[in-house]
């Protein structure tokens, strides 16, 4: 991981492409802007996260009902 200082208006460049500026600094919020191909998928973290565990939840809700269907035929 690289770990940088940066003050606003400055910038980190990623490649050629894709660009994040520090819009500005207010207590411990940070507010960036990042300039990057439509191509590029940018999500947040938390949202990632977010995602992937109620992905989880739901495959294991499908399999419960997946087994208490499966054992209810066979009775």
């Amino acid at each position: 991981m690289l770990v940088l200082s940066r003050k606003p208006n400055e910038t980190i460049k990623i490649g050629d492409q894709i660009e994040v500026r520090i819009i500005e600094v207010k207590g411990d919020a940070i507010r960036i802007g990042i300039e990057a191909p439509k191509s590029v998928e940018i999500l947040r973290g938390e949202l990632v996260q977010s995602i992937s565990e109620n992905n989880a939840e739901a495959i294991t809700v499908d399999l419960d009902v997946f087994n208490l269907l499966t054992n209810s035929t066979e009775s």
